[in-house]
């Protein structure tokens, strides 16, 4: 798993040096004012590595104090994704950031993007991220919003209060999930769902109103799971996908040198975001385990956990799963459509098809 990780962190960088950045200038003009509510929280890595330096501090300088971007979180606007995404559709915010599944409920066909166990790995989720934003913008643009990028957390990964040794050691345990694939997932694998929200998961944890809990590794150790948890997988079940999505009214209106200037931005934070998802993702099972020397971006627990590794058996079930219960459960909920397109565009990449 290391070995995959770090691989996927060298190619990721790579391949975001060759990338077009943030210009190096614009010419004068009229001063404009982007105002942008990115991440939940201002602490989280995603928001102080990636937007800070990016949105609000290059953009600024490199455009000669042109353009201005005014930038917050969700918490310090007192804001929920799903109020965010009514603001960029209304045109009070210019810029959003916000999870798949909190966009899913007007727009089901995003679900596809991030279905449990649809990419094992980051490189993969990657693929499809890219080659779905096309497709999934076509149902976003009628709401007047477009998603710019899509990026990644950490790998979504399970903590236990119990050990276990692999996904069949959690049939009948009580889990917390989020998003409906997830719920579907689980429920396959034997074990309880449950509806939790991240700020309550500790104390459920803590009191055994859950036996487990699924998140991000590095939002785990950010929200001090260690302290209630003592195994953690390192198998990515899902990855959180979010994407920062623009009001279209307001994009078009812009001078195109600034949206152009905009768009080397966006690109230069979907580069950084995704190395920071696969450098994160090892990170915060490095914090959670005691690794002292190996935790850079999140904080080491004060009480190491067990890391489980992935099992090839888990690796299978991760597939198995995604094809016999996962894709049929969201193409139920989304249409038949919505099939077609998975075939399409995912299937080739994935290499799991919908309906066999």
């Amino acid at each position: 798993m290391r070995s995959i990780l770090l691989a996927a962190v060298a190619a990721l960088a790579l391949a975001g040096a060759a990338t077009a950045q943030v210009p190096a200038s614009l010419p004068a003009g009229p001063k404009v004012t982007v105002v942008a509510v990115t991440q939940p929280l201002p602490t989280q890595p995603q928001y102080t590595r990636v937007d800070i330096p990016v949105l609000r501090e290059a953009v600024g300088q490199r455009s000669g104090g042109r353009i201005e971007v005014q930038l917050s979180t969700h918490a310090e606007r007192n804001l929920s994704g799903t109020e965010l995404v009514r603001l960029v559709r209304s045109g009070q915010t210019d810029i959003g950031a916000a999870t798949l599944t909190t966009l899913s409920g007007d727009v089901p066909i995003l679900d596809m993007v991030d279905l449990a166990g649809l990419a094992p790995d980051i490189g993969t989720a990657k693929r499809i991220a890219e080659a779905m934003l096309p497709v999934v913008n076509r149902d976003l643009e009628r709401f007047g919003a477009r998603l710019m990028v899509i990026y990644p957390f950490p790998a979504q990964v399970v903590f236990c209060r119990a050990p276990f040794a692999s996904l069949a050691d959690l049939r009948g345990r009580k889990v917390r999930t989020f998003g409906n694939s997830l719920v579907d997932f689980f429920t396959a694998l034997g074990a309880q769902p449950v509806s939790i929200g991240f700020p309550e998961v500790y104390s459920a944890l803590e009191r055994g109103v859950v036996d487990c809990a699924i998140t991000g590794t590095g939002s785990g150790v950010a929200a001090r799971w260690p302290e209630v948890t003592t195994h953690v997988s390192n198998l990515p079940v899902s990855w959180a996908l979010a994407g920062y999505m623009v009001n279209i009214a307001w994009w078009n209106r812009l001078d195109p040198q600034v949206r152009a200037f905009l768009e080397g931005a966006l690109r230069e934070v979907s580069e950084k975001q995704w190395e920071l998802g696969a450098a994160a993702t090892r990170d915060g099972l490095d914090c959670a385990i005691g690794k002292a020397d190996a935790c850079r971006i999140h904080s080491l627990a004060t009480r190491p956990m067990t890391e489980v590794p992935a099992t090839a058996a888990d690796s299978a079930a991760l597939r198995e799963i995604l094809e016999k219960t996962v894709l049929p459960g969201f193409v139920r909920r989304c249409g038949a459509r919505c099939g077609e397109v998975y075939n399409q565009v995912i299937a080739p990449i994935s290499g799991i098809r919908f309906g066999g």
